[in-house]
């Protein structure tokens, strides 16, 4: 355990922003545990300007966001990173279950989104996970890999996507909320690169 954990403090760096404190130092103190280098900050601006000037590049690094904040929320933290192009794995997570926010930071590239209050494994997964796709999204572009990325829910839903079966059937078929499956569906759009379902479409036939 102590060797994994020293492993992972060298490869990577996660970036907590939260304006809880309760929450901002019991995460960091889980996120520490679990082996990552933590930074954590009160704001968006606060993160956005230490960041401009930190060492960021030198190893894999996540951002952990909190959706809903006083002076800069979750989105509008995520649209000010993409306007100056930097590129992160990006989580969030919010005490408030909002699904068409989720939806909208999912397809502008945010690796995930928890509901607080959630378990302690599913936020390191859930990092760890930001950090695979984002060396993979690095490493490798044929869409193949892409698809390979994918996981067994997220083909399960492309598959029945490309048969046109709307979301309802698809629900009913998985036996998962539409909710859920427009997650999964936001999330596999985003791994894949694709925007469209006509995009969507091209790939996955392409592909089969």
């Amino acid at each position: 355990m102590s060797d994994a954990r020293t492993e992972a403090r060298t490869e990577a760096r996660v970036y907590l922003v939260d304006d809880n404190d309760g929450f901002r130092d019991s995460t960091a103190w889980l996120l520490e545990t679990a082996g990552f280098e933590v930074a954590a900050f009160a704001s968006g601006p606060e993160f956005v300007e230490a960041y401009g000037g930190d060492r960021h590049g030198a190893e894999p690094e996540c951002l952990v966001s909190d959706m809903r904040m006083p002076q800069m929320s979750g989105l509008q933290l995520q649209e000010e990173l993409r306007r100056r192009g930097i590129v992160l794995p990006l989580v969030f997570v919010t005490a408030h279950g909002d699904v068409p926010l989720a939806v909208e930071a999912m397809r502008k590239g945010a690796a995930n989104f928890l509901e607080k209050p959630f378990g302690e494994d599913a936020l390191v997964d859930a990092i760890r996970a930001a950090l695979a796709s984002a060396r993979n999204n690095g490493a490798v572009g044929a869409v193949g890999e892409c698809m390979a990325r994918l996981s067994p829910r997220e083909r399960q839903v492309l598959d029945l996507v490309v048969a046109s079966k709307p979301n309802k059937i698809i629900a009913d078929i998985l036996g998962i909320s539409i909710k859920t499956v427009e997650l999964h569906r936001a999330n596999m759009m985003n791994k894949l690169g694709v925007r469209s379902l006509p995009e969507l479409m091209k790939v996955a036939l392409g592909h089969a």
